[in-house]
């Protein structure tokens, strides 16, 4: 029998704060000498007229400074393994006061804001491997540390110099929170100084045991594990394209509840009776709306109006505001919140600028069990847990609903929550994706394709209120799987013609395969190695000056910059030799010099005649060069000649 206790004491333990040091705290004092407070963040009252319950403006938590703050230094170990607390980046003011989440990230510049409180324990014990002050080291996180916010933090690591590896990963695993016994999803790692290949795990399924846990089946796969804890395609280090700049946003960020109204309150505000309302009282959607059915909410929008026009002209609206959003707004932190209470804390200028002029929309739920891109009314104003696209071309809807790009969106995105729901994030999703490049007929069919998909969904869901999206696409899961519907699923089934809906999507899908001149037949990865590789072609012509701009007459109305690519003087055979010019140096010139070449043949092109276009190109180069391409999806094979 061990010892009692098991764990005799070494004084080698220590009850400190593991990541911030500091010599002491003292509290915050304004110009005056007197202590800075702000609201607790959890006391309420009722609102004497709304009866609704209201920040208590005498309930407040002085602000703290800490004064001289570092990283905490470490104990010397070979191995340090963790369990951090649970902190997402946005809850770090509230959980651990302002001024030590102000201190925490001005010790460590090289750690992102955005990061959650766990990154730092990951970024220190990064810096001790790579170091060799430590062997390994192992934590438990939440499973958003494959997200952008905090992959940043694995990216620097891994590619720095010397290196360091993740040789263990499981992103995404079933979790029960010790602290209320909440279910949750974590991932774990093991990071190792240098370069190493690693072992990941993912989960198969997963199903009750008899006790409190659950009994996890794991799947293995040996190689180079990524920032984005996986293996392949390199999707980490995808970069954003100018192509689509300004299109994606998230929609309005309210803070406040009180912009909601129903139809009804708005009427009593003047809708229908007050002449301009109608322009500042508007549907509004938010993503229960997209994936399941609308309701009939409605949003005050004063954006651009000043406070006393409000008055003036809205007295209801502005009474209305004044007490639902500015007792809440009081409170914040930020001065142009409290003091523009009655606008959205974030009116996303951006994005009305890019909606300005189009009559339609599309928009995605931010994070959904299912990818469904959808068009929506220019009058509707998105709730911020949406992702809008500005938009109006169904080719555009048709590409980001095909099956290449939910893949790619999968892949970028992450996943979050206890539904471990996939997330759509509009600077890995959209920005870095690559549109194929079509002629008119592909991108034609392509529309075609997805204004029927479109109206028939909103045809399904107007002949049956109750019928969501994601009851839908649950459907259209299991008849892709081949699965048994159940009695309800079969409803389902009928109300939203199912059958129907996956001919449409089968459609969608081999147009936009077409277009990108890829079979339909490429598994996942194989999608993911094309695009990516395509990511880094366009990436390069945009540093040339060849942008393939979406939405050129909003992005670059005034044609600064190209959108087709440079033409390139085709050198025939007997053109004198001092006239051709040679295979440029670096494998991206390459491509695109034989790709202009082969594009300026109007039949299909045999290697040898290709080569004479250079000079002294050998054929077996260009021949590697045109089997590129078709990789790439950027030429095809026509027995043993090829054509763009």
């Amino acid at each position: 029998m061990p010892p009692t206790p098991v764990i005799r004491k070494f004084r080698n333990v220590e009850c400190r704060d593991a990541v911030l040091a500091w010599d002491r705290t003292e509290p915050l004092l304004d110009g005056t000498g007197e202590p800075v407070t702000r609201w607790d963040g959890a006391t309420f009252k009722k609102h004497p007229v709304t009866g609704e319950d209201i920040p208590d403006e005498d309930a407040r938590t002085p602000l703290i400074r800490y004064i001289n703050p570092r990283p905490a230094s470490w104990p010397e170990a070979d191995y340090v393994v963790g369990n951090p607390p649970f902190i997402g980046n946005w809850r770090m003011r509230q959980a651990l006061g302002d001024g030590y989440a102000e201190a925490l990230r001005r010790t460590y510049p090289d750690v992102s804001e955005s990061a959650d409180y766990v990154m730092y324990w990951w970024h220190l014990a990064g810096e001790l491997a790579r170091a060799e002050k430590i062997k390994r080291f192992g934590f438990i996180t939440t499973n958003s540390l494959p997200m952008i916010n905090n992959r940043k933090i694995l990216q620097h690591q891994l590619g720095a110099d010397p290196p360091l590896s993740v040789v263990f990963a499981v992103p995404d695993h079933p979790w029960v929170d010790a602290a209320d016994g909440a279910a949750v999803r974590i991932s774990m790692t093991v990071g190792r100084g240098g370069d190493h290949a690693g072992l990941l795990c993912r989960v198969l399924s997963e199903e009750t045991g008899s006790g409190e846990g659950l009994k996890v089946a794991l799947s293995e796969q040996e190689g180079k594990i990524l920032a984005d804890l996986t293996i392949g395609a390199d999707v980490a280090g995808i970069q954003p394209l100018q192509a689509g700049k300004e299109l994606a946003n998230r929609g309005m960020q309210l803070f406040g509840a009180g912009f909601i109204v129903t139809p009804e309150e708005a009427q009593k505000l003047g809708l229908g009776r007050i002449e301009g309302l109608e322009r500042h009282i508007r549907p509004y959607r938010n993503g229960r709306d997209i994936a399941q059915s609308p309701r009939s909410a409605m949003v005050t929008d004063l954006f651009g109006l000043a406070l006393e026009e409000v008055k003036s002209r809205f007295p209801e609206v502005y009474q209305w505001l004044l007490e639902r959003v500015k007792p809440e707004r009081d409170q914040n932190n930020r001065a142009s919140y409290r003091d523009n209470w009655w606008i959205f804390g974030e009116p996303r200028k951006v994005m009305r600028r890019a909606m300005a002029g189009i009559s339609r929309y599309i928009a995605t739920v931010e994070t959904a069990k299912h990818r469904v891109f959808v068009f929506l009314d220019k009058e509707i104003l998105p709730d911020n847990m949406l992702v809008t696209i500005a938009s109006a071309d169904a080719f555009h809807l048709g590409v980001l609903s095909s099956r290449i790009h939910v893949v790619w969106a999968l892949a970028a995105g992450g996943r979050l929550g206890v539904g471990n729901d996939p997330r759509y994030n509009k600077t890995r999703c959209f920005e870095p994706f690559p549109f194929p490049a079509c002629d008119e007929a592909q991108t034609a069919l392509i529309r075609t394709c997805a204004e029927a998909l479109d109206v028939h969904r909103k045809r399904q869901q107007a002949l049956h209120p109750g019928l969501g999206l994601t009851d839908m696409y649950n459907v259209l899961e299991k008849l892709r799987s081949g699965d048994t519907l159940t009695p309800k699923e079969r409803i389902i089934h009928d109300e939203g013609l199912a059958a129907v809906l996956k001919q449409l999507h089968d459609d969608l899908d081999d147009a936009v395969f077409a277009a990108y001149g890829w079979p339909a037949t490429l598994t996942d990865q194989d999608i993911l190695a094309r695009l990516t590789a395509l990511n880094r072609e366009r990436v390069q012509e945009e540093k040339e000056g060849v942008i393939r701009w979406l939405r050129p007459e909003f992005q670059n109305p005034y044609g600064t910059a190209t959108a087709v690519q440079a033409e390139m003087t085709l050198i025939r055979e007997d053109t004198p030799l001092s006239a051709k010019a040679p295979l440029p140096k670096d494998h991206t010139g390459q491509l695109q010099a034989v790709r202009t070449a082969l594009a300026a043949f109007k039949g299909p092109v045999a290697p040898n005649e290709l080569a004479q276009c250079f000079l002294k190109a050998r054929t077996t180069k260009v021949t590697t060069l045109l089997e590129d391409l078709v990789k790439l999806g950027l030429a095809r094979k026509d027995g043993e000649r090829y054509v763009s």
